[in-house]
């Protein structure tokens, strides 16, 4: 099948909203006619999330429609009114909004998660984005801080968050619900996005709210609720809420994948064994197609109906790629794989997710052990705190979710928990620059630097799936303490080739190439495969580089040490990190401490500055981390 991939003009889009149609019939046909260039958009990024940006669709499309005067007072007035996203990744629907509005450039909506185009969660530097978002919970707090601000200079506005139901698992939520109702905040109005579906599992399934309008009630907001596909609905509770005095949250009853019947959540839960498949990713080509079909065909129609002509679309179809080249291999699915061979073994293995499972590739353990994994939701606070109570109980709590959420928002608790001696094992999924589509919010680049101060515990990266197994037997079965497992999430860009019969030592790297001008040591398979690709590079121009695979990011072994600092030339580490705080730092410290470094030139290459948004090639190179570039630099430095 022959794939077309077609843009609805934003030109097109004011011709509905223009016509002489009945407002709610203007805005269910904009609302579908920016449905269907988001999905464009994901479409051509291979990436983003569905579900959520077309459930939120018909309030967004509210807000900006018929409700704010956001961009009649412009985009920097202090007179305007905000509205922002706290779950952020619905931001694909909040562009195709923006894009029909004239605020931000079709060349822009069809670079999503490209370098230079949009990034993959909300980011305040693309215009009409009015916070960061994308880390779950915090929104109401900011709101508040929102709020407080425009209240203070006395201008009659209002801030409208968006959160989702899965996200209010988040602690934070219900400090922010209690200070905005005693502090005041009649301009503050929180819609829910209530379409009872997370990640990939329902809400109720995966750590259920309850009675929700009684619980947010009971903090002093006025409740209140509707249909959130219903544009009566929504601006009758709006109006509603600007009567009142109290910061009002309204639940709006909302269909995951709104707009598309196989991808709203009822039938998709059905159809998929329960599980909803829409929530992140682009579709293949083929449910692309009749998704895009379905939503251009009920605009459509409904224009035909009004003697109005049909859509006249824009071909936005890329040329061919050439395939990705990466290998099979994904190192989360060997650790998966590993904690499921361990688990007969060791009783007392305890699995925790904060509503990753797939991602983190726990689900098959979730099924094989259901009564040895503890699903936790978006509360990785909690998550790791009650990994802290089955430590001290005897149990070894294996603790999952992405590095950027794990070692940060819940560092105070894994303080804690080291400060207990325990065992725990800390799974940080999603480490480092790649993947860089769904930006900052996402790339965890201060993990090692958070946890590297801790006593007692070891912070690993393995750079294949063979090395992966040995490191979760290792963890399990032979740590004296605590141990935070930095893992790559996406396929690896090659099988990194170890030494024959190798085997894991703690403390010690090995060489995976050999030469003797200068020494790169590295981690993980994205950062060595770069690394290999310089070698590669430098060998055609008779530069020898030897390529060192260091596991261990804060723990050297004294004899490795003397080994590392023997080699010729300069000794540079790669960094899939921030240079401050990651393994160069701790390298350099030891190397010194034992006397071994000398006069011999050292360096770090890391990812300086905010992550770059964008492909992988296009992060690596923007941070001059792609091996073409770590040829040059090394080469500069002999």
């Amino acid at each position: 099948m022959s794939l077309s991939i077609n843009l609805i003009p934003r030109e097109e889009i004011a011709r509905i909203w223009n016509s002489a149609l009945p407002e709610k019939e203007r805005l269910a046909l904009v609302a579908d006619a920016c449905r269907a260039n988001a999905l464009a958009a994901v479409k051509l990024a291979g990436s983003g999330h569905l579900g959520s940006s077309f459930s939120a669709m018909d309030i967004v499309v509210w807000l900006y429609y018929g409700e704010m005067n956001t961009l009649e007072a412009g985009l920097d007035s202090p007179e305007r009114d905000v509205y922002f996203s706290s779950k952020g990744h619905d931001v694909p629907g909040l562009y195709a909004v923006l894009y029909s509005l004239g605020v931000i450039s079709e060349d822009k909506l069809l670079n999503l998660r490209r370098l230079g185009g949009l990034d993959g969660h909300p980011d305040i530097n693309i215009p009409g984005v009015e916070a960061n978002s994308g880390s779950l919970g915090m929104g109401i707090s900011k709101g508040r801080g929102m709020a407080w601000a425009q209240r203070s200079r006395g201008v009659d506005v209002r801030t409208f968050v968006l959160t989702g139901d899965g996200e209010l698992q988040e602690g934070q939520n219900y400090e922010g619900l209690q200070n905005a109702a005693h502090q005041g905040a009649p301009n503050l109005v929180v819609i829910v996005d209530h379409n009872k579906v997370q990640s990939d599992k329902p809400v109720a399934e995966i750590s259920g709210l309850g009675e929700l309008p009684e619980k947010l009630g009971s903090f002093g907001w006025q409740v209140l609720s509707c249909d959130g596909h219903d544009f009566a609905q929504l601006a009758a509770m709006l109006d509603e809420a600007r009567q009142d005095s109290r910061p009002s949250i309204i639940i709006a009853h909302t269909l995951k994948g709104r707009g598309v019947s196989f991808m709203e959540h009822p039938r998709a839960l059905a159809e998929n064994a329960g599980c909803y498949p829409w929530h992140a990713g682009a579709p293949a080509d083929e449910p692309f197609a009749q998704a895009h079909a379905e939503l251009v065909g009920r605009v459509n129609a409904a224009l035909e109906a009004a003697g109005l002509e049909a859509l006249s679309l824009r071909d936005v179809t890329p040329p061919p790629k050439a395939a990705s080249g990466v290998s099979p291999e994904k190192v989360a699915a060997s650790y998966g794989q590993a904690l499921l061979e361990l688990a007969p073994l060791h009783p007392e293995l305890v699995v925790l997710d904060a509503d990753l499972a797939v991602d983190c590739q726990v689900r098959a353990f979730e099924e094989a052990y259901p009564q040895r994994f503890i699903e936790c939701g978006i509360a990785e606070q909690d998550m790791v705190s009650m990994a802290g109570g089955l430590a001290r109980q005897g149990m070894l709590p294996v603790a999952n979710s992405f590095a950027c959420f794990l070692a940060s928002r819940a560092n105070e608790n894994i303080y804690n928990n080291a400060s207990e001696q325990g065992r725990i094992i800390y799974a940080l999924h999603y480490a480092g620059l790649i993947p860089a589509g769904p930006g900052k919010s996402h790339q965890s680049l201060r993990d090692i630097s958070l946890l590297g101060a801790l006593p007692g515990l070891d912070i690993m990266q393995p750079c294949n799936g063979a090395e992966t197994k040995q490191m979760v037997e290792w963890a399990v079965e032979d740590a004296a303490g605590s141990v935070a497992l930095r893992l790559a999430i996406g396929p690896s860009p090659r099988i990194i080739e170890l030494p024959a019969h190798y085997q894991l030592t703690p403390g010690r790297g090995v060489a995976v190439s050999e030469g003797g001008d200068a020494t790169l040591v590295a981690y993980g398979p994205v950062m060595l495969h770069e690394a290999l690709v310089a070698a590669e590079l430098l060998a055609k121009q008779g530069v020898g580089l030897r390529v060192v695979n260091q596991p261990w990011l804060n723990r050297f072994e004294e004899s490795w040490l003397e080994e590392l600092a023997t080699g010729g030339g300069p000794l540079v580490v790669l960094e899939d990190h921030s240079p401050v705080g990651g393994l160069g730092d701790r390298l350099r410290a030891a190397l010194m401490d034992h006397g071994l470094l000398g006069g011999k030139a050292f360096a770090v290459l890391g990812v300086e500055g905010w992550p770059a948004c964008g492909t992988p090639g296009e992060a690596l190179a923007a941070h001059r981390l792609d091996g073409a570039s770590l040829a040059q630099r090394l080469a500069a430095l002999l």
